[in-house]
């Protein structure tokens, strides 16, 4: 296809933006969980952390951070928090003094207990539609990662 049969970029309507699209639908999310959220005294990235300790205990700092697509020095600001709160305890690993474990104290399972009685924020997508749009969301967020690995 020759470039004057492609729409330039610079022409497109913010609206047409597709980065825009994903970037104002996280806003949304972070409005709608807000709520939910500011009751338990969490933030967002506080939440996604004990999700994901929730799916699996017991993991270094490193193995945490790959799964939340976050650096150490932006992570462990998160879980001294969390820690404060109760929530997690972060000990040394025995076995390998370089790595730092992270466990869920009885206070932060029993979080997540609460949060079934809360309910969650309303995509208003039916089952496969919401399956569909997660599915095509991980595909594009993975397309992205492999061409900014394939630049540097």
């Amino acid at each position: 296809m020759k470039n004057t049969d492609k729409t330039s970029a610079l022409d497109l309507k913010l609206s047409d933006f597709l980065c825009f699209a994903v970037y104002s639908t996280n806003l949304a999310f972070g409005k709608a969980y807000k709520p939910m959220l500011e009751r338990l005294g969490l933030t967002y990235t506080q939440y996604i952390t004990l999700v994901a300790l929730w799916e699996e205990d017991n993991q270094t700092v490193g193995s945490l951070g790959e799964k939340l697509f976050l650096e150490s020095n932006t992570l462990t600001p998160i879980l001294k928090k969390l820690e404060a709160m109760g929530y997690l305890l972060r000990q040394r690993d025995p076995e390998d003094e370089r790595q730092v474990r992270i466990n869920l104290t009885k206070e932060g399972r029993k979080l997540r207990q609460s949060l079934r009685e809360d309910g969650f924020p309303q995509t208003g997508l039916d089952p496969d539609e919401f399956v569909q749009m997660q599915k095509a969301i991980v595909k594009l967020r993975g397309n992205l990662i492999r061409t900014t690995k394939d630049r540097m």
